[in-house]
């Protein structure tokens, strides 16, 4: 218990302890007081610059978040129009009061980016210059203890990005899964070598009528679970992470939104796609791959079936990340992966 309490007063105390979540780096601070970090874009000139947004037209940011990309989109033309949407009201809300000041080109939208067709659809718009996707958590539900994102907060297990969506919380999963379902979630969404522990120890707790309620629960029971040697981040971080993972369904058809992008997008349009995870990273590495015309079927079969169809040019051979000056002034750029592609005027089949 010393050991516990004792890295509970170094996570709230010390100026350099780390909370990583969904590979953002957070920068400790108690309950959000002051000093709390200020939302900044992460790769934001970069992201700019591969979308090509000074060449105007409509350009569809699938995670609006707080506005700063679209922002920038706005900014970069007097004939640039953006169409955000984002599954988290409340961000949407600070997104739309932020850019009120661009009027009518900016819209707000109430969706999941992976309804991107059916938004277009309702929208009748068939083909945009250009769509961004910015993966990571928003500073917004990071930075608000009632979300139950973070384990700087003692807070409702919560973790839903839409509120509104009827969707399990993290704490009624924990509260219906079995002890094999919650560690494989820990262990392929979280990548924590201890998973089977963890989860052997939120069962104990559920069944001896202590079921996890609150991201305190979690943080120090998982602190108890894996104590060991000091690190820089929480041991509580990558489960954390995979139950967060889990709770929005975050890679769930997450390729099918890739390749629905690039249907969307004009002969020239632009896709960029920030990702803050490998298990993400990899998805979309994969499937923009497929779309260059690369095959990805095993080797030795006789003709591809994989339905790879050479319809972008690859922008980014690897993909952007920050510099340290991004890092230093904003920790939460870490762990950032850009990439991005261009629509062929004409796809070869």
């Amino acid at each position: 218990m010393q050991r516990v309490t004792a890295l509970r007063l170094l996570l709230c105390s010390h100026p350099l302890f780390f909370e990583r979540d969904h590979g953002a780096v957070v920068m400790a601070l108690p309950l959000g007081g002051r000093g709390a970090p200020v939302h900044r874009p992460v790769l934001l000139r970069e992201t700019i610059e591969l979308l090509a947004a000074e060449r105007g037209g409509l350009f569809v940011d699938c995670t609006v978040g707080l506005g700063g990309h679209s922002e920038a989109i706005l900014q970069a033309s007097s004939k640039a129009e953006v169409l955000g949407f984002d599954r988290d009201g409340e961000a949407l809300e600070s997104a739309r009061m932020r850019l009120a000041q661009f009027g009518s080109r900016f819209r707000a939208v109430h969706a999941d980016f992976r309804d991107l067709t059916r938004v277009l659809a309702t929208a009748k718009v068939k083909q945009v210059r250009g769509i961004l996707a910015d993966l990571g958590v928003s500073s917004l539900q990071l930075d608000t203890p009632s979300r139950g994102f973070s384990f700087r907060h003692d807070a409702p297990l919560d973790m839903r990005m839409d509120v509104s969506s009827g969707d399990e919380t993290a704490a009624e999963l924990l509260g219906r899964l079995s002890e094999g379902e919650i560690a494989r979630i820990i262990f392929e969404y979280g990548e924590e070598r201890r998973a089977r522990r963890i989860a052997r120890r939120i069962v104990e707790k559920r069944d001896g009528n202590e079921p996890i309620q609150t991201t305190r629960d979690l943080a120090e029971l998982v602190a108890r679970t894996v104590a060991g040697k000091q690190r820089r981040i929480h041991p509580a971080t990558r489960t954390f992470q995979a139950l967060r993972i889990a709770v929005n369904h975050e890679l769930e058809n997450l390729d099918r939104f890739v390749a629905d992008a690039v249907d969307h997008l004009e002969p020239d349009g632009r896709l960029a796609v920030i990702s803050f995870h490998s298990l993400e990273d990899r998805i979309i590495k994969r499937t923009l791959g497929k779309l260059s015309g690369r095959c990805q079927c095993p080797p030795r079969l006789p003709q591809c079936t994989c339905g790879a169809r050479k319809a972008v040019e690859i922008l980014t051979r690897r993909p952007v990340t920050p510099d340290e000056k991004e890092v230093a002034g904003n920790p939460r750029a870490r762990g950032a992966k850009l990439r991005a592609v261009r629509k062929l005027t004409i796809p070869i089949e």
